[in-house]
């Protein structure tokens, strides 16, 4: 038994509005440059609906992810070696920029500079590839909110397969969000695509990277991954993709789309696998054993076994500690509500959902009956107007019993926590019908519903003793190649109170002592200026304010008086 260590996420897919703050607050730190216009490492997507790119789910049209053959063994539904030698300088399996979008930004000089006419001169959309004017036709969230509309409905490759079971009419649609990353698979089929080697799955905690020196371009990995989560940087030639914000990661902090979500809706943590096994897993011969298959990878950390063979291949106590403790464990383990994002790619993805019950509540009380009640609840589960086919279809390859077991347990959770805030005696049979006990429903409550921040995100560091020259040093960042992001400029907003300090520790780290105090966070002296525009209240500068009576400053001024 080989234990390795990977950093997982849940998204709890009842709490997604759909604002895309995530999706924002990841272009602002990642993307926000020349030559990734086009790349979203964070989107959100309207289902039903054809995704970012559109129909990426379609793989007898991209290839991507693993096939297993007929002798049982796994290979790249691309091809091998050869077939990739032959398309290595034209690959006809990658999306074009109309399967993404063309990016375009507005003419807004023309609405300076146009001559005096009888009608207001307006700011034409131009593109930003090219700089000549084009008309918007496409758009990473242009089919937001439009689950239903027939016209977007016939490109989701999902509903392809249970079209005859849903009706149509936009009346009668039904929509959920889901919000996409890179899914850090334990068995990547674009780290496998590579030619160059570029593409890798870091050892310690499982997150994959593009090494940007060895990357050459080729663009394999693209075509390789079946969510099209790796993006090419047409300025300097690279591929990018979701980092899982590595640098915040090792200070222990969450990642910028965690950190900033409105409905808090994901959970970070460890999780404890057979490496040995993953290979075993992934070439299941049922696609709908999958999903099983992947769940028998994850170890108990709190088993002695585990523990001792953890520590023999270098995971340390702390790190297991955190892996007891993890949120994303208890989700997809011990509670077993959250489920993989399509397991037939054979990739083993570790980022997991829990699907959405809200709808199910809304459908029954719009018929004037209770929408908590367990007995409405169970019955209304197994007639959605989105079937139970289509959730399957996303997270099961197709196997409603894990879907209905899920979606079965939240509703058990709904009716038994409502008796509690209603003050009235909790019934015992409905945790017992999903097989929990009532400590188990109510601590699965507290998880799902009310959790603070640092359960939701349990993320131990990765390099404690850097930690201090993390947060100092100012030169030799990985993150500084040509066209990258970096990490030790002034921020998108300006300095804050204090001096700057590295991206990635800024928001927590090295800002807790300053947060607490009413001194300066710069110290000896050094002028430190304040952007009010995201100045957090702390760390006044003199003559800012006029002194509250009483505090420090005034006492200090009036005996200088």
């Amino acid at each position: 038994m080989r234990v390795m260590a990977q950093l997982a996420m849940v998204m709890n897919l009842d709490k997604c509005i759909g604002c895309h703050t995530c999706s924002v607050t990841c272009k602002q730190a990642w993307t926000n440059r020349s030559g990734v216009e086009y790349v979203w490492f964070n989107n959100v997507e309207t289902r039903p609906g054809q995704g970012y790119p559109r129909t990426y789910e379609n793989q007898d049209r991209w290839e991507g992810g693993w096939v297993r053959d007929s002798r049982g063994r796994l290979r790249l539904r691309a091809g091998g070696r050869f077939k990739k030698l032959l398309n290595i300088f034209s690959n006809p399996k990658m999306p074009s920029i109309e399967d993404y979008y063309e990016p375009w930004t507005y003419d807004y000089e023309n609405l300076t500079t146009a001559p005096l006419g009888e009608h207001m001169p307006t700011a034409p959309p131009r593109s930003l590839l090219s700089g000549e004017p084009m008309k918007v036709t496409w758009s990473a969230n242009w089919d937001d909110n439009l689950g239903g509309s027939p016209e977007i409905l016939a490109g989701d490759p999902v509903l392809a397969q249970v079209s005859d079971k849903i009706k149509l009419e936009l009346e009668q649609a039904f929509m959920f969000y889901l919000p996409r990353i890179c899914e850090h698979c334990l068995n990547p089929s674009c780290v496998a695509s590579c030619p160059s080697g570029a593409m890798y799955k870091r050892a310690e905690d499982g997150i994959v990277l593009v090494d940007q020196d060895k990357c050459r371009g080729w663009r394999m990995c693209v075509s390789g991954c079946p969510y099209k989560k790796v993006y090419f940087n047409h300025r300097t030639g690279k591929a990018e993709k979701c980092t899982f914000c590595y640098p915040r990661i090792e200070v222990g902090l969450p990642t910028v789309c965690s950190e900033t979500c409105v409905g808090r809706l994901r959970y970070l943590g460890l999780l404890l696998y057979d490496a040995d096994k993953v290979l075993a897993a992934a070439s299941t011969e049922r696609e709908q054993d999958l999903y099983q298959a992947q769940l028998d990878l994850l170890l108990d950390p709190s088993d002695p076994a585990v523990a001792a063979a953890a520590r023999e291949n270098g995971v340390t106590d702390e790190w297991l500690e955190a892996a007891r403790r993890s949120p994303v464990y208890a989700l997809i383990k011990q509670y077993q509500v959250a489920l993989p994002l399509h397991p037939e790619y054979r990739t083993m993805p570790m980022v997991w959902y829990v699907p959405p019950l809200s709808p199910v509540v809304d459908a029954i009380s719009r018929e004037a009956h209770d929408g908590e009640d367990v007995d409405n609840l169970f019955g209304a589960i197994s007639a959605l107007r989105i079937p139970i086919e289509y959730l399957a279809g996303l997270f099961t390859a197709g196997d409603t019993a894990p879907v209905d077991r899920v979606l079965r347990t939240l509703a058990a959770m709904r009716a038994y926590m409502r008796d509690h805030n209603l003050e009235r005696e909790p019934d015992p049979s409905i945790p017992a019908s999903v097989g929990m006990s009532e400590e188990s429903m109510y601590e699965m409550y507290r998880l799902l519903a009310i959790a603070k921040y640092e359960q939701r995100y349990v993320i131990p560091t990765a390099y404690a003793a850097q930690g201090h020259r993390l947060e100092e040093s100012v030169t030799d960042c990985a993150l500084d190649f040509d066209g990258g992001p970096g990490m030790y400029d002034s921020g998108p907003f300006g300095e804050a109170s204090g001096s700057p300090v590295p991206v990635a520790v800024e928001t927590f780290q090295a800002l807790r002592e300053r947060q607490t105090t009413e001194e300066l966070g710069v110290r000896g002296g050094h002028r430190s200026r304040v952007n009010l525009l995201n100045w957090d209240g702390k760390g006044t500068p003199e003559s800012m304010f006029t002194p509250r009576p009483g505090s420090p400053r005034a006492t200090g001024r009036e005996e200088q008086a």
